[in-house]
């Protein structure tokens, strides 16, 4: 227990350095790798989503075990056991790290609209030349609100689970999707099975994110409206999961999130989430982040209540 609220300070204080040494980066370069390699092999369709289910499973074993095994092989080194644990849960923890990208569009609309496009850009899939400022705010916070989960609350869950082997086999699945999980013609095929096991794995975390989000602003923001807006426009995502984290936060701050976007030069119709009771500014970027730490300080606090008990 006290090296998962060590590795949630650590995330705190100092996020991911960029050049600090990361398993994620690690990750990802095995998948581009993988990517690359099976895509000379297996040329039909069928074949790609076979050779997909196969990077999926093999992945997903190698994080998981690996991690185990290394821990397990070290067990009885006290001390160094300790530090490579809390150094694996701290890397499988983004809260720091979102909240510094996201604060990164926050202060870009100081040197004008078109920085700010840019710095979107590099945390959002869809299309950011043309967005206007409300669009641009709006994409941010959808990124902080999805994330939430992905980031923040779902690597915690699968951590009080299964330990670190469970955080880093939870951050294999979010990688894969998010470099192979693409509704596109490149990867349709290829990323069939890492999209659809993400959707497995966030199944639980998106649904517990949007209620500790909830819960957690009690006396600041409009649970009530939270707790409405989450549960009504549950649906109205492409994803089974993402809805309910922005869901969450557009109640929560009486705001509208969703509607169509651009994403690589084609327009993706979607609906809102959310009512547009007032103008959506700047502050809620910050709003969102404080909504973030909430939910994952009371998961947290849940988490050692139940370990104490």
């Amino acid at each position: 227990m006290l090296d998962i609220v060590i590795a949630v300070i650590l995330d705190f204080l100092i996020g991911d350095p960029y050049s600090f040494p990361h398993p994620v980066k690690l990750m990802g370069n095995i998948i581009s790798v993988e990517d690359k390699f099976v895509r000379k092999i297996f040329k039909s369709k069928k074949a790609l989503k076979t050779a997909g289910f196969l990077i999926a499973f093999i992945n997903i074993a190698m994080a998981f075990f690996l991690t185990f095994i290394l821990l397990k092989s070290i067990r009885k080194y006290k001390l160094l056991y300790h530090i490579i644990n809390i150094y694996l849960i701290y890397t499988c923890i983004a809260a720091k790290c979102l909240h510094k990208e996201a604060m990164k569009v926050y202060h870009a609309f100081n040197n004008g609209i078109e920085d700010a496009r840019e710095k979107l850009s590099y945390i959002v899939g869809r299309d950011t030349k043309s967005l206007s400022k409300e669009e641009i705010i709006k994409a941010d916070i959808e990124t902080i609100a999805e994330n939430t989960s992905d980031g923040v609350i779902a690597p915690l869950f699968y951590i009080f689970i299964l330990g670190a082997p469970g955080g880093l086999m939870y951050k294999m699945v979010n990688t894969m999707d998010s470099m192979l999980g693409y509704m596109n013609e490149k990867y349709i095929d290829l990323g069939c099975f890492p999209a659809r096991i993400d959707d497995v794995f966030n199944y639980i975390p998106a649904r517990l994110s949007g209620i500790l989000m909830c819960v957690s602003s009690i006396f600041k923001y409009d649970v009530v409206n939270g707790f409405k807006i989450m549960l009504r426009d549950r649906k109205n995502h492409k994803s089974p999961n993402s809805a309910y984290p922005e869901g969450a936060v557009a109640g929560l701050l009486n705001i509208q999130l969703g509607g169509s976007s651009y994403y690589f030069g084609k327009l993706v119709e979607k609906p809102t989430i959310g009512d547009k009771n007032k103008i959506i500014e700047k502050e809620d970027i910050k709003s969102t982040i404080d909504i973030m730490y909430r939910g994952e300080l009371l998961l947290l606090f849940i988490y050692m209540i139940i370990g104490f008990m």
